[in-house]
């Protein structure tokens, strides 16, 4: 015989429907990509304008040689890699010395209708990689236009 927990309230369940609608992403931006193994994936912003989408990664600390950016199809990954290592000198002894090395990747599928994957940008300044990724010109919201009535 198993004990199982019921709310009294016959809408209990809806905080937990409504986490999981808001954790859902448009074209889902990297959400299957989160660390069970509670290493460190950078966190990004997304921001839609009328003409492309903006990508915000924060990835302090790294150098923009430490970053890969790939275009495999509509999937768009983004990956780094970084080894700290010291010198050690002669004569010398440590009774400790821990690695340090950093690796990540997030993966974004771009809907190939939408995005005009050929003029894709990237730039790395300040702690923040930034990725342009544009629009085509039909995905593109066109301005609200009067119709003439005949």
């Amino acid at each position: 015989m198993s004990i199982v927990k019921r709310g009294g309230w016959p809408y209990s369940d809806m905080p937990g429907l409504f986490n999981d609608f808001f954790s859902r992403d448009l074209w889902n931006w990297g959400l299957e990509n989160n660390s069970t193994t509670n290493t460190s994936i950078p966190s990004i912003n997304v921001k839609e304008t009328n003409n492309h989408y903006e990508v915000e990664l924060a990835a302090p600390g790294m150098e923009k040689k430490d970053f890969k950016i790939e275009l495999d199809g509509s999937a768009l990954t983004i990956s780094s890699q970084k080894q700290n290592e010291t010198e050690e000198r002669e004569g010398e002894t440590y009774s400790r010395k821990e690695f340090n090395y950093q690796s990540f990747y997030r993966t974004f599928h771009l809907p190939k209708e939408v995005v005009n994957a050929d003029k894709i940008q990237a730039k790395y300044e300040n702690g923040l990689l930034r990725l342009e990724v544009p629009k085509r010109e039909e995905a593109k919201q066109k301005p609200a236009r009067l119709i003439d009535i005949q």
